[in-house]
């Protein structure tokens, strides 16, 4: 298939074809379909001035293609000798310039994607390079829009502007067998994998959904028996490492601006370092199933298995997300390690002094907003500054040292509390969800695999506390009791950004794993705790105040204040 149009995105197949000019892009029938799509979009919102040409001709649909095949070879007093209903339109022009700039922004408002099927003997981009099919096929469709808009505005732009009019995202892709034919995971053979992906920033997406609710629930039947009809073309394979654990994520391709967002927050593996390799995680994402998301642990395979249906209640990168977070951490837990909801930094200091300090919290804890704030206010007593983990942490205990590794390349940062200028500065590389709305967020790299698998010896760990107006900003518990019933505890002010609201209490502060293995957490808290204090850790809690309402900016940052003083003090 040459393309696949939805309500908001286009997928495009560069290996079946590949438009090389400007006439190739009018005569493609993904653009009549797309502009077809255009003129319902026009009469739905009855854009009177426009509708009023478009009703010149008796079938828009073609005749406009037709039109504006003609305005990119002839002039527009030729064009208008050639069918009476072309000179009524071409007498409007100032209309047709405003209806051709309306459905240039309509294309560059859908998210556009296109495909290359690795080692294609199809003709299409030919023996052109995958990166360099997404530029040429931008300039062609610039120089498409070009062309037709400036003739119709009668004389030549003299302020050019290359807005990123291709592709938003290219995907290469091509087969990962890593199952027998006898496996129950067979019928997922077929699906394409990612071998090579290109983002043309800014990447924004919107999704039905701006939060998400509930946790996981845990089944001991596999729930592959209860997927109905699957797809395999419909769906994409993303290999990542999530913390040291391979995992595969299939998605849906309806859901293929979040499986892209997976880009800026795991870290991709590719093709050749794990073609036939078992997944240690394995997540269905837009199945054909009924009810809601569920994981289930394949004894037979040692594979965790998540499932989320295709369905727009899921439609939110925090589905994808927290999914694959809890199958890391139930696999952690069973390991004898102890997931840590939060963030880690490590610290260069300018005295050469190294600090490793982390934060625990659930959702709007404050915990990016103190790290941000710390970055912010740090001046010149920190050298160097590296997140281990902006969301989710694990804990080990090595050689009898505590040390903190992460999970995440990225951070999943919510745009609401942090500085204004955050995310100007983070726009070059960062996928944006929902800029316009409550809750919005973007996805952006913060780290690399080998600096958060390092393994960072634990100096200082602090509960987030989001809800008392505390001065100082920090303080240390005393025993390993009084610091567990805080930490245990998990309460917080929840910010909406999840379907909690008000004062709220979560186990551990952590619903991703934790939750679903209570039993074994509780003693992976006592000895991971008891060591803290055997070793004198510092065991404390930093009041970021993010849920106090006037202080969602100050509070972190006078948190950070208190910290960078205690640092300096040390």
């Amino acid at each position: 298939m040459e393309y696949c149009l939805g309500d908001q995105q286009v997928i495009i197949n560069f290996s079946d074809f590949f438009c090389k000019n400007e006439v190739e892009v009018l005569n493609s029938e993904c653009f009549s379909k797309i502009w077809e799509k255009f003129l319902h979009h026009i009469d739905k919102i009855q854009k009177q001035d426009v509708l009023k040409i478009i009703r010149f001709t008796p079938n828009p649909e073609h005749d406009f293609v037709q039109l504006f095949k003609l305005i990119l070879e002839f002039d527009l007093e030729e064009i208008c000798q050639f069918h009476p209903y072309y000179r009524k339109i071409l007498e409007h022009r100032d209309i047709l310039y405003g209806l051709i700039e309306d459905f240039y922004d309509y294309w560059r408002r859908l998210a556009r994607y296109g495909v290359v099927y690795a080692k294609s003997n199809l003709e299409g981009i030919e023996s052109q390079s995958f990166t360099n099919a997404m530029d040429t096929f931008t300039n062609i469709v610039l120089q498409t829009y070009r062309t037709i808009s400036q003739k119709v505005y009668g004389e030549k732009f003299a302020i050019y502007r290359s807005l990123p009019a291709g592709i938003n995202a290219g995907l290469l892709i091509s087969k990962n067998i890593w199952m027998k034919p006898t496996s129950p995971y067979a019928f997922l053979g077929s699906v394409a994998a990612l071998e090579q992906v290109v983002i043309r920033p800014p990447f924004i997406s919107y999704s039905t959904k701006n939060k998400r609710t509930g946790i996981y629930q845990e089944v001991f039947e596999n729930p592959l028996e209860k997927i109905g009809i699957f797809q395999a073309e419909d769906f994409y394979c993303y290999q990542a490492y999530v913390g040291d654990s391979l995992a595969y994520v299939y998605f849906h391709k309806d859901f293929l601006a979040h499986g892209i967002a997976l880009c800026n927050l795991f870290d991709f593996v590719s093709l050749t370092k794990c073609q036939g390799k078992k997944p240690d995680l394995l997540y269905i994402f837009g199945a054909d199933i009924v009810g809601d998301s569920i994981f289930y642990y394949d004894k037979i395979e040692d594979i965790y298995l998540g499932i989320a249906p295709h369905d727009v209640s899921v439609d939110y990168f925090g589905y994808m997300k927290k999914m694959l977070l809890t199958l890391h951490n139930v696999k952690m837990i069973d390991q004898g390690y102890l997931p840590l909801h939060g963030a880690c930094v490590s610290l260069l200091l300018r005295n050469g002094t190294k600090k490793n300090i982390v934060f625990v919290g659930d959702s709007g804890a404050g915990k990016s907003e103190s790290l941000e704030a710390l970055s912010e206010i740090a001046g010149d007593f920190i050298s160097e500054q590296i997140t281990v983990f902006d969301d989710m942490g694990t804990l080990k205990i090595d050689q009898g040292k505590i040390l903190a590794y992460g999970t995440e390349i990225g951070a999943f940062v919510r745009l609401d509390d942090m500085t204004a200028g955050y995310a100007y500065r983070e726009m070059d590389r960062a996928i944006f969800m929902n800029p316009d709305r409550p809750n919005s967020r973007l996805v952006v790299p913060i780290a690399t695999h080998p600096q958060i698998m390092k393994g960072y010896p634990v100096d200082m760990i602090l509960y987030a506390n989001n809800y008392e107006n505390v001065s100082p900003e920090i303080r240390f518990f005393e025993s390993a009791e009084e610091a567990e019933e805080v930490f245990v505890c998990g309460r917080r002010h929840a910010k909406g950004t999840t379907q909690e609201n008000g004062l709220v209490e979560s186990f551990f502060a952590n619903p991703f794993g934790p939750v679903q293995r209570k039993e074994q957490t509780m003693k992976l808290i006592h000895t991971y705790f008891d060591r803290f204090f055997n070793q004198n850790t510092k065991v404390g809690e930093i009041y970021t105040k993010l849920g106090i309402l006037g202080l969602e900016q100050e509070g972190p940052r006078q948190a950070a204040l208190k910290l960078s003083e205690f640092l300096k003090s040390e």
